[in-house]
């Protein structure tokens, strides 16, 4: 299969792409500078610019870019540009598929279990609508961004993603050292569910989405057992052999993160209805496999 890429150097676009190579697919990587490799095609999302070049062919196209939500400090400017870059970069790659002659079957956007906000102890799957507050509204423009390519009867599939357990980047990649040096604790009151999936598992999924035409809409990817931020806590220190007793309150969190702190201390309690209806199966169901799976 030919399949184009857009955030191929992200965290899960570079795990993606491993996984594609190493089955013999031909990938395409969609770059924001000048291309400097075979496979890379050029493409500037703000200015809604895609080289429709690289689409020609394409069996598939899985588009992951977006600003990290982590990554900064929630000022005004960087909340633009979380949203700006979600929603520009959808728009930009579902008009050009949708402008083809002949368009790939498949869309694969990136989304994620933000869409549900403070869901409490509630659980959710793909039917509940979304919460309230930034994040769930940047996830509404965000698949609404991709109406080009439904139009155009392209299959569009919304991966809404909880947190992947990697040692390689992300919130995990950040707490493992922490919980390594026996530093690590409960977030807030603990209570908040994490939705978690391994990173294996994220990548299996996304490819299982492309491969699967009974899909499409939103697709939560997530493990079927999420769990409190205290009981994740206590799997990361008996895995570790570390103590966890450093718990952050939330008025702490709130000083560093600031608004921020308000995705770290939410609580979504979702499941992945729609993937296990589907017939996928989960190769690291729980906390403690896609623990070890990030360390191994």
């Amino acid at each position: 299969m030919r399949i184009a890429i857009t955030g191929s150097s992200g965290l899960i676009g570079q795990a993606l792409v491993r996984s594609l190579l190493a089955d013999r697919h031909d990938v395409v990587r969609f770059v924001r500078r000048a291309p400097a490799a075979a496979g890379e095609v050029r493409w500037d999302p703000r200015q809604g610019y895609v080289d429709p070049a690289g689409l020609v062919g394409c069996d598939a196209v899985v588009h992951l870019a977006g600003a990290g939500v982590g990554d900064h400090r929630w000022t005004a400017a960087y909340k633009k540009e979380i949203r700006d870059s979600r929603v520009l970069g959808t728009a930009a790659v579902a008009r050009a598929v949708a402008a083809l002659d002949t368009p790939p079957p498949v869309l694969v956007c990136g989304s994620a279990v933000g869409f549900y906000g403070d869901t409490g102890d509630r659980p959710v799957d793909e039917s509940a609508p979304p919460g309230h507050g930034f994040l769930p509204s940047v996830c509404v423009e965000w698949e609404a961004a991709a109406a080009p390519a439904r139009e155009a009867g392209i299959r569009t599939v919304f991966a809404r993603t909880g947190l992947v357990v990697s040692g390689r980047g992300g919130a995990w990649g950040r707490m493992f050292p922490l919980f390594r040096a026996g530093l690590g604790g409960r977030l807030g009151s603990g209570r908040q569910y994490w939705p978690y999936i391994s990173m294996a598992d994220e990548i299996a999924a996304l490819r299982h989405l492309i491969d699967t035409p009974a899909l499409s809409g939103p697709v939560n990817l997530t493990a079927p057992h999420p769990l409190t931020n205290r009981e994740i806590t206590a799997a990361m220190g008996r895995v570790l052999h570390r103590p966890t007793v450093c718990a952050v309150p939330a008025p702490a969190l709130r000083l560093v993160l600031g608004e921020f702190s308000q995705d770290v201390l939410v609580s979504q309690r979702a499941l992945p209805a729609r993937l296990l209806e589907s017939g996928f199966v989960f190769r690291h169901p729980t906390i403690e496999e896609s623990i070890r799976a990030a360390l191994a």
